[in-house]
């Protein structure tokens, strides 16, 4: 006896069908964007970017996660750092070619990009010895691409104040932009962590150990905090300091990767590289690798969950105070990140954000994206806050002279305080790359007088002249270098790390 299938069955069945004809076609069209993706990056990076050089080819062998165990000590991370130098040395320094030996070729000895013109190698991690009585212990880690010469200042301030003093270098940084093209975040953390627990060793269990970060660094030494929270058994820090700390990044950094899958390919190896630019900095390279952005993203992104789980969880007064010091407009980190998903999850009272406003007497306001103009009041409102925030602003519209505008934690009414500070006139915002440096800084700085080393004086170029001349662009010479309100950031830290001091009282105005 014949049967019919019954009408909910077949519509059932043909349901069934256009799913998963959808499903394919999504899958062999994701498929089709994703070798897109891989294959053209590979392409572009091979006709965009330059030849590489030893540099770029070059791996030093470095720190590695699994190498951290119980008994690491900071003399045996020295060891490691010595051998890498030592490759720099003699398989780039000892056989650059002579059509690069440049004089703005940081692998050329004779170069003025080359640290030794200012006498101590600022690439290496560095261990400053106060000169009278020991105050305290003071872990300083630079930021992605950077060197410890980017805590040199901040460094030699703490250790005129009593402080035992490491400005670590992390894995990968200060030999050759190779040496990112294979490191992950969790190298950089293990150096962390083995410093901390040199340095407290080194100054007992009675005085306080600080942690500054800077950049990249600054999400490190959150990290090493938040884990120090979580049952890492590293010895917590009493006190934070961040300059422009990398919370947040841009969402598709993590694409960069995808774009680099063709790179150990040797006819696409350019495609592991996002930009390769000559070596002409000292203390920081210019190339980038695609690994560093993904690293960068892998961090972020782990760092704000565990802010926000620790939040949840009802610790968040476990985390030592905070003080942040960021530029309103920041072309290498998220400004908004800084105070959403750090400050409005997991500060309080005890902790402080302080922003630099762009000048708002430059001229130059009417030339300046809507968007970043109009960041600070999105970012300062008149809704009150658990923790302390000052704005570093223009006395007003017309003056270059500058003001501490500050809102006390779960206040509105604002301090005002004059500072005695102003904004150069030809300068209309702070940069990322400029907070840490003094303008006094030999490299970086743009004071002209003085015993300056006869070394290259990045802070001092202003280039203007014909396109396509440069071998870089000319928007990354003319980037600020230096911090023209620099010795407030020194005061203020000096004043945060302190054993016993207190925020400094605002009057008002």
């Amino acid at each position: 006896m014949l049967t019919h299938p019954q009408p909910a069955t077949t519509e059932t069945a043909r349901l069934r069908r256009f799913l998963r004809r959808w499903i394919l076609r999504v899958a062999w069209s994701t498929a089709l964007v994703f070798v897109t993706i891989v294959i053209g990056g590979a392409l572009d990076a091979r006709r965009r970017l330059p030849d590489l050089q030893p540099w770029h080819r070059i791996i030093p062998r470095d720190l590695r996660a699994a190498d951290l165990t119980a008994s690491s000590t900071l003399a045996g991370y020295l060891a490691i750092e010595d051998a890498a130098f030592r490759t720099v040395r003699e398989r780039i320094e000892d056989r650059l070619d002579p059509a690069w030996k440049l004089p703005a070729n940081r692998y050329n000895r004779d170069a003025a990009s080359h640290w030794s013109r200012l006498g101590t190698d600022w690439n290496r991690t560095q261990v400053l010895s106060p000169t009278g009585a020991l105050v305290g212990g003071a872990l300083l880690v630079h930021g992605l691409t950077d060197a410890p010469y980017s805590m040199r200042s901040i460094a030699e301030d703490l250790r005129g104040r009593g402080y035992q003093v490491v400005a670590l270098r992390v894995p990968g940084h200060g030999t050759v932009p190779a040496g990112l093209t294979d490191v992950r975040w969790e190298d950089w953390l293990a150096a962390v962590r083995i410093a901390a627990r040199d340095l407290r060793a080194q100054i007992g269990a009675d005085k306080p150990l600080v942690l500054v970060g800077y950049s990249n660094g600054g999400a490190l030494v959150l990290k090493y905090a938040l884990d120090a929270i979580d049952g890492s058994g590293d010895p917590q820090a009493a006190r934070i300091v961040l300059l422009s700390p990398m919370i947040g990044v841009p969402k598709f950094a993590w694409l960069a990767r995808v774009i680099s899958l063709l790179g150990p390919l040797p006819v696409f190896e350019k495609a592991r590289w996002l930009d390769v630019y000559p070596e002409y900095n000292p203390f920081k390279y210019n190339s980038f690798p695609a690994n560093a952005g993904l690293q960068t993203w892998r961090l972020t992104t782990t760092l704000q969950a565990q802010i926000a789980r620790i939040t949840e969880s009802g610790r968040s007064r476990e985390l030592p105070p905070v003080l942040t010091f960021h530029s309103l407009v920041d072309a290498t980190v998220s400004t908004p990140a800084v105070v959403h998903a750090l400050y409005d999850v997991i500060a309080d009272e005890r902790s402080e954000v302080v922003i630099f406003d762009i000048n708002r007497s430059s001229g130059l306001v009417p030339f300046i994206q809507p968007d970043d103009a109009a960041l600070v009041s999105r970012l300062t409102d008149a809704s009150a806050r658990r923790y302390r925030r000052t704005l570093i602003t223009n006395v007003d519209p017309s003056s270059l002279d500058v003001v501490e505008r500050t809102v006390a934690p779960g206040a509105t009414i604002v301090d005002v305080r004059p500072l005695e500070l102003a904004w150069p006139r030809d300068v209309y915002s702070l940069s990322h790359v400029a907070i840490p440096f003094p303008i006094s800084d030999p490299v970086y700085g743009r004071e002209e007088g003085g015993n300056v080393p006869p070394t290259i004086r990045l802070g001092l170029l202003s280039p203007r002249g014909e396109r396509a001349v440069l071998s870089v662009p000319s928007d990354t010479l003319m980037r600020l270098t230096w911090n023209p309100f620099f010795p407030y950031l020194s005061v203020r830290t000096a004043a945060w790390v302190t054993p016993a001091s207190h925020v400094p009282a605002r009057s008002s105005r």
